[in-house]
């Protein structure tokens, strides 16, 4: 899809546009979008409770976050949308707090923040003319008509009720995850087998790992997979993602253009032995280099959560970690936080997961969005 451009004087085509941009219906949030370039190209959406920017106390220092983020994503102009029910009502005075504290801290980078506000079924812009909205707002279903709305449906976006329902995914039969676990627990056995015999044996465990994650890629549900084969690499991948390289060579076979690489940094021997994937991983975040996802994210996401429906309940922070990592790669910051909640969820101390939460919390889009800007 070409960059979204958006006209100010079109507030109904940007409300159309951030259910699609953060993945699910926002409420209670106060959503502030980037604006790059001369032209208004829509850049990073940022999304935060309603509550914390209109805490009297802490609300301009969350006001002030906002605002780092954007300035980093290269923002020109700024659009604050509030979610608020019954702001018309008792919540005014939290809507208006909020709006205040985001105002002060978007005057001096962006010269203020054009704002609209959504609640009881209409929608209206604040410090608009008369021409603008009419005093009662306009009605939230001129959002069905939208242009912006309409390119997002035909590209297959689709929103989430609430923000908890993203990435969500549903359990295997307990039959089926019962004869994955049975895989699992042999092959973490020959882990601690392989590493009490040795350099050797290890990489050849961790290669076996890489591979049935390579089949299991491959064989897609309806693509020749059979159910006794499918519960093997499934049983094998879980397994697999629990020894940090394995995950990392996992990880490394999603980038374009990465070839055998993965199954050579396992075999590699000394010191340095994970340089060559590390630096594979940074181009995920260098502008110089760094590329969008192709098409084949979509097997990959699609194994990674057929690992955790599958899975060891409460044990899937290598997998929920990978997920959220290739949800951000793909642009989709809201996706991948609630994804990262259930990896510190499953294991607080996951330190990619960590990483990955520091690098959200600071703003931090992929190389290639940035090399956009």
């Amino acid at each position: 899809m070409e960059p979204l451009v958006l006209r100010l004087g079109e507030p109904r085509e940007l409300l159309a546009l951030v259910p699609h941009l953060l993945g699910f219906r926002p409420r209670d949030s106060a959503v502030a979008v980037s604006l790059r370039g001369t032209r208004g190209r829509v850049g990073l959406v940022a999304r935060v409770d309603l509550a914390d920017v209109g805490d009297p106390v802490h609300g301009a220092q969350v006001a002030r976050s906002l605002a780092s983020h954007l300035a980093r994503d290269g923002a020109r102009r700024a659009v604050l949308v509030v979610y608020a029910d019954g702001a018309s009502g008792g919540r005014g005075s939290l809507v208006a707090t909020a709006v205040g504290h985001v105002a002060e801290a978007f005057d001096l980078p962006f010269g203020g923040v054009d704002v609209v506000v959504v609640g009881d079924g209409t929608y209206r812009c604040l410090g608009c003319g008369p021409d603008c909205c009419p005093p009662g707002g306009r009605p939230l279903s001129d959002l069905e008509s939208t242009r912006a709305g309409a390119e997002m449906v035909l590209a297959g976006s689709v929103v989430a009720p609430l923000r908890d329902a993203l990435g969500q995914v549903v359990r295997a039969p307990g039959d089926v995850r019962r004869a994955v676990a049975r895989v699992r627990r042999r092959r973490a056995e020959a882990h601690v087998r392989a590493l009490a015999s040795g350099p050797a044996a290890v990489a050849r465990w961790r290669c076996e790992a890489l591979a049935a994650w390579r089949a299991l890629v491959a064989a897609r549900p309806g693509k020749g997979a059979g159910a006794v084969t499918r519960v093997a690499l499934l049983g094998r991948v879980e397994a697999g993602l629990a020894d940090r390289r394995v995950r990392d060579a996992v990880l490394v076979t999603c980038l374009p253009g990465a070839g055998t690489l993965p199954e050579r940094a396992l075999t590699r021997a000394g010191p340095d032995e994970d340089a060559e994937l590390r630096a594979a991983i940074g181009r995920l975040v260098d502008p110089d280099v760094g590329e969008p996802p192709d098409d084949a994210a979509r097997a990959v996401q699609g194994a990674l959560e057929d690992v955790v429906a599958h899975g060891l309940r409460g044990a899937q922070a290598p997998a929920w970690t990978l997920l959220a990592t290739l949800a951000w790669w793909q642009g989709d910051g809201a996706r991948a936080a609630v994804l990262l909640g259930r990896a510190l969820r499953d294991d607080p101390t996951y330190r990619l997961a960590q990483l990955l939460r520091s690098a959200l919390e600071a703003g931090l889009a992929p190389g290639w969005a940035r090399r956009s800007t």
